[in-house]
């Protein structure tokens, strides 16, 4: 479960062929002691919770970059390969 992305304390991880408990695609998020899983299309948290502030940050970070990631769960799904996305500046 690599990381793609972090900013301000928050680390954004996809994991590779994790199509078996929340079935779209999604990313892993931590900050702090909090935890969640967000829908990349919907770009709402499915399980888990965040602080305010940081769920605004991540959600405009994943406003931004949402081609990338669309295409990122694509090839971490298939090919099991990844690369980084440019944190929220």
């Amino acid at each position: 479960m690599p990381i793609i992305s972090q900013f301000y304390g928050i680390i954004i991880r996809i994991f590779f062929k994790d199509t078996g408990k929340h079935y779209g695609e999604h990313i892993h998020v931590e900050y702090n002691e909090y935890s969640a899983v967000y829908d990349i299309n919907a770009i709402s948290i499915l399980e888990g919770e965040m602080p305010l502030k940081q769920d605004r940050m991540i959600s405009a970070w994943m406003e931004i970059h949402k081609e990338e990631l669309e295409a990122l769960w694509k090839i971490s799904q298939s090919d099991g390969e990844f690369f980084k996305i440019d944190p929220l500046k």
